[in-house]
């Protein structure tokens, strides 16, 4: 009995049973699957081979040469931009040369062949197809485009599919860090940001948190990097990232000065940027502003029913070292409004700043602090569409107010 128990185990001759014929080919699949992964994510890195793709599109040059040999009407010479884009796309710079010489060689085949069809033809002149300098400018456009797009994408070290994705994903990433956390009852907040020439990247960024014990106290910093639009992008990227590392983790007075020291460890060249940071007291309301060289707050007094201009003194980050920030204070009462924004709200090209925030506070009097409650969601965009919405320039807006 155990003898027989034993063969059962090991199968005849004491060797292992053989596996089932689907768990052979999942094993198999499962191992397709990984070195096809392996490939791939070697070849983006530069560590695979792209010989397949070339010797891929490299036969795809002799079919459309014969193609336009057979049915010139349907696959002119410019049909050999199809496998230059696409090596533009999988192949490295050096081999999308040797590909280039490839497509150069069909389009001399084809160039020589209707040369004789149209010699050899009994009415030369009729004969309309060939390869004209016209053909041969579009592929050669097309070859010096895409080699440039190779050489970007061999620069930054991406996959081609994959940059636009991770950019998406940085850009996502940047609007769920400033948007701001729930708050208890009787609190709301509503924000807006607009890049500069409708671009998805934007000098201007806010992050928040609710710090302190228990969360009740709302940390918002709203930041103005030098530039605008895309020339800001990769500096508010890596900015945001370590601002909103720094909130929550600092006293509310350090923040500004470890901010200051951060952008100035940058050593960038155009490196500075203006920033406010808002602390408030979500139980009795009270708030302290500190600025880097940043727009004042502006506070509206519902019972009093006019706006206070808060400005705190602050150097501009990255500037110099060792830069002290003064705060200053206030207390949002029931139905009080405090706004921020960046300077692509107020600045009007030869006006004074003073009178674009009067502007800004007069909108704002309308949109925010007139209407009820239950509408005052959008208000942000409403101000930008209002005040702002053909400047050319990074725009964005905080608004805070308690019921």
């Amino acid at each position: 009995m155990a003898d027989s128990a034993r063969t059962g185990a090991t199968g005849r001759g004491g060797r292992p049973p053989r596996e089932p014929v689907t768990a052979r080919l999942r094993a198999a699949l499962y191992r397709a699957r990984r070195r096809l992964r392996r490939t791939g994510v070697d070849y983006f890195r530069g560590d695979g081979a792209d010989w397949w793709a070339f010797a891929a599109l490299a036969l795809a040059v002799p079919v459309l040469v014969l193609l336009n040999i057979a049915i010139p009407d349907w696959a002119p010479p410019t049909a050999l931009v199809l496998p230059v884009l696409a090596g533009a796309l999988l192949l490295r710079p050096g081999t999308l040369v040797l590909l280039y010489a490839v497509a150069a060689g069909g389009l001399i085949a084809e160039s020589l062949v209707h040369t004789g069809e149209r010699v050899a033809s009994a009415q030369p002149e009729a004969y309309t197809h060939g390869v004209t300098p016209g053909a041969a400018l579009v592929v050669g456009a097309v070859g010096v485009a895409g080699l440039l797009v190779a050489q970007f994408r061999r620069r930054i070290g991406v996959p081609w599919r994959g940059g636009s994705t991770m950019l998406f994903d940085l850009r996502e990433r940047i609007r769920v860090q400033g948007r701001i956390p729930q708050l208890p009852d009787g609190w709301h907040t509503d924000t807006a940001l607009r890049p500069a020439g409708g671009q998805s990247f934007s000098g201007d960024f806010m992050a928040a948190a609710r710090t302190g014990p228990g969360g009740r106290v709302l940390e918002v910093v709203l930041a103005d990097v030098s530039g605008k639009g895309m020339d800001a992008g990769s500096r508010s990227l890596l900015l945001s990232g370590a601002f909103g590392g720094l909130l929550g983790s600092l006293p509310a007075h350090d923040f500004l000065p470890a901010a200051n020291g951060y952008l100035l460890r940058q050593d960038w060249a155009e490196g500075f940027a203006t920033a406010v940071h808002l602390v408030v007291d979500l139980d009795t309301g009270e708030y302290e502003l500190l600025s880097a060289g940043h727009l004042p707050g502006m506070h509206r007094l519902a019972g009093a029913g006019y706006w206070e201009v808060k400005e705190a003194e602050g150097p501009l980050l990255g500037v110099y070292d060792e830069a002290k920030f003064e705060g200053v204070r206030g207390t949002l009462g029931p139905g009080d409004v405090l706004m921020l924004c960046t300077d692509g709200m107020v600045e009007i090209p030869g006006r004074d700043l003073a009178e674009g925030m009067d502007r800004l506070m007069g909108e704002a009097d309308r949109l925010v602090a007139a209407a009820p409650a239950a509408i005052r969601s959008g208000a942000a965009v409403r101000l930008i569409d209002t005040v702002a919405k053909h400047v050319n320039d990074d725009r964005a807006v905080l608004l805070i107010w308690r019921r």
